[in-house]
Parts: C-alpha cells; sequence; structure tokens
C-alpha cells in the first residue's frame, strides 16, 4: 500500500506542519528522523486522520483519501504515549482490530496468541495497563497496532521504551515485517542505528518539510 503526501499542511494548537511531500512505494520501510518539536508526531497524525489536513493532498494505495475517516483508512498506528484502554486486558488490546474486522473467533484467537507469544506477553494477557512498565505498554500498544495485519503501518518511536535486550529482539522483529513486503511501515525514529536496521527508504522533516536522505 503506497503513501504519497503531496504539499500537504496541519495545524494543531500553534503549531504548523508543511508544506510536507513525501512518497513512499507499497511494501517500503521508512524511517523519519528530525529533531525533537519538528513535527514528526503531527505528521502521522495527519496520515492517520487524527490532525486536520489545512491543505495538500494524501494519497493511499494510490487513492485520495483526505475525507477519508481514521477507521476507513486501513492503517495500524502506534502512538508514542500507546494510549492504552484503562478498562481493557491485555487480550482484549490484542484482539481488539480483529474484532472489530469481522475475524472468525478462532483466528482471533490464534492471533492473540501468535502476537503474545513474540512480543513476550503472555504473562500479562490478563492484565490492565494499570501497573505495567513502560516498555510492556510499548509492546502492548505495538501488538495492538499489528493485530489486525494493516497494508499501512504507523509506528511513532516504538522502540523508546524498551531495554536493550528487548530493543534488539523487537527490532529484528519489525526487520521481518520489512522483509514480508507486504506492508508499508512509516516509524519515526532518534536512533540513528535503529534507521539503518530497518529502513529501506530514509527521510528528515526539518522546519516543517521532509527531505529524503536516501
Amino acid at each position: 500500500m503506497s503513501l504519497r503526501l503531496e504539499q500537504c499542511s496541519a495545524r494543531v494548537g500553534t503549531f504548523n506542519l508543511g508544506p510536507a511531500d513525501l512518497d513512499l512505494p507499497g511494501g517500503a520501510y521508512g524511517v523519519l528522523m528530525g529533531p525533537t518539536g519538528s513535527g514528526k508526531t503531527t505528521l502521522l497524525e495527519l496520515i492517520a486522520g487524527l490532525a486536520p489536513l489545512t491543505s495538500g493532498r494524501l494519497s493511499i494505495a494510490g487513492q485520495p483519501s483526505n475525507e477519508l475517516r481514521p477507521a476507513d483508512r486501513g492503517i495500524g498506528y502506534l502512538p508514542q504515549d500507546g494510549v492504552l484502554f484503562d478498562t481493557m486486558t491485555v487480550a482484549e488490546h490484542l484482539d481488539f482490530a480483529p474484532r472489530f474486522g469481522g475475524w472468525t473467533q478462532a483466528r482471533r484467537q490464534q492471533r492473540v496468541e501468535e502476537l503474545a507469544e513474540r512480543l513476550g506477553l503472555n504473562s500479562l494477557l490478563k492484565r490492565k495497563p494499570e501497573g505495567l512498565s513502560g516498555g510492556e505498554r510499548q509492546r502492548v500498544g505495538l501488538g495492538r497496532a499489528l493485530a489486525g495485519r494493516p497494508k499501512l503501518l504507523l509506528l511513532d518511536e516504538p522502540l523508546s521504551a524498551l531495554d536493550v535486550e528487548m530493543h534488539a529482539d523487537l527490532a529484528q522483529y519489525l526487520a521481518t515485517i520489512r522483509d514480508d513486503q507486504d506492508v508499508t511501515v512509516l516509524h519515526v525514529t532518534h536512533n540513528p542505528q535503529e534507521a539503518d536496521l530497518l529502513g529501506t527508504h530514509h527521510f528528515r522533516l526539518n522546519e516543517g518539510r521532509i527531505l529524503p536522505t536516501s
């Protein structure tokens, strides 16, 4: 699923983003870097439909998407702060997208078990977010974003709250997603090693403009 931004601008509070251009082919793993406060999170929110697009053209899979509701964009999104639901267990978070996607019970259960095993969440499935560590919450958020097998995945510093061992493990897991080439990813990070390991396309956000770096 390709992603294209043409002269896109957004305003959140007093912050103005753009006009910004970005072209990410289907199956690519894009990595976006830039200074703190440069608008990387706002850019992801614009693509996801959570920040108002004030001008420009957004296309997903070659289709004009400016007016699409967030739920209709086929996107998996992991915000930087995780934003977990306090009333839902870890298992319910992992089951959220498949349940609303109309998956069968057996397929949903298989997906929850698969993600719990891969993300080290088996012992936490009955827990609610209260009391989870930052790294645990980050893994639950990543699992929720991946659960429905989206064709476009937006990740806002998905590995930042993890210890060294888990960071390396989940970075390798994201590499398998990249190599599968069935999903297009835009991944925000401040970590150059992470960017080099994962990215097939590299961008830098500076003063509201997106610049390809390779």
